[in-house]
C-alpha cells in the first residue's frame, strides 16, 4: 500500500511539472540589458555586408587618420613596424618558404577588415573611430594593396560588397563535418612511421626573435 501511494505522488508531482509553464529562473541579480547596450555589441559584420553601420569614406581622408591613428605600429605604407603585422604587400608569396599574410595576399573577405578595424583598433584605444574613419581607413587599405587604384575612391555600405579580395577564391568550405572526427579514427599502434623529417625551422617560419644567440635550429 505504502509503494502504491508513493508511486502515485512521484506521478502526480511529474505532471504537475509537464503541465506548468516554464519560468526563467532569477538569482536576484542585475537586469536586463537594454536595447541600446545590445546595439552597442552587436557589431560584427559579415561578408554579405549584413551589420554594417551607415556611413562613407574616401582613400584621401582614410590616409589622414591612418597616419595619425596606425601609422606607427603598422608602418607609413601598411609595411609594419618592428614585429607588428604587415598589412600591405606578399601577394603572390603564400606558396613560398616566407608567406606574407596581409589584407591583399591573405584575407578572403572584406567585412573581416572592416570588423577587425572598427572593433579593436587602434590598439590600446579600440573602437574609438567612427564608422565614417572606419571606412576611410579600410579605403586607404585597400589602395595600399592596389585593390582600388583611385586616391578619390569612397567606400561606403551601398558600395562595400562589390569589393573582392584576391585571395577570397582560394579559401574553401570546411568539410569537416562530412569528415571523421579524430576520436573516430583509429590510432596507429604497429608499423607506424619510424623517422621524423624536419621540414621548416623556427626561424624560417618567423617565430625566433631576431637577437644574436637567441637561439638553435635542429639539423
Amino acid at each position: 500500500m505504502l509503494k502504491s501511494a508513493k508511486a502515485a505522488l512521484s506521478a502526480l508531482v511529474l505532471g504537475a511539472l509537464v503541465a506548468a509553464p516554464a519560468v526563467a529562473e532569477s538569482f536576484g541579480l542585475g537586469r536586463l540589458a537594454t536595447p541600446e547596450e545590445i546595439a552597442a555589441w552587436d557589431i560584427d559584420v559579415r561578408p554579405d555586408g549584413q551589420g554594417l553601420p551607415e556611413g562613407h569614406g574616401t582613400v584621401t581622408e582614410g590616409e589622414v587618420i591612418y597616419q595619425e591613428r596606425c601609422s606607427s605600429c603598422h608602418g607609413e605604407f601598411g609595411e609594419g613596424s618592428g614585429r607588428w603585422p604587415v598589412l600591405a604587400g606578399g601577394r603572390d608569396s603564400l606558396a613560398t618558404e616566407d608567406p606574407v599574410k596581409t589584407i591583399g595576399s591573405y584575407w578572403p573577405y572584406l567585412s573581416t577588415v572592416f570588423d577587425y578595424v572598427h572593433r579593436a583598433m587602434p590598439f590600446g584605444d579600440a573602437q574609438s573611430l567612427t564608422p565614417d574613419e572606419t571606412y576611410g581607413v579600410v579605403a586607404y587599405l585597400l589602395y595600399l594593396n592596389d585593390i582600388v587604384e583611385d586616391e578619390d575612391f569612397e567606400l561606403s555600405k551601398d558600395n562595400f560588397t562589390s569589393v573582392r579580395l584576391p585571395n577570397e577564391a582560394r579559401f574553401i568550405e570546411d568539410a569537416r563535418p562530412d569528415m571523421p572526427s579524430v576520436s573516430q579514427v583509429e590510432p596507429c599502434m604497429t608499423n607506424c612511421k619510424s623517422d621524423v623529417k624536419i621540414t621548416a625551422r623556427a626561424r624560417i617560419i618567423d617565430v625566433t626573435p631576431d637577437e644574436e644567440n637567441a637561439g638553435g635550429s635542429i639539423d
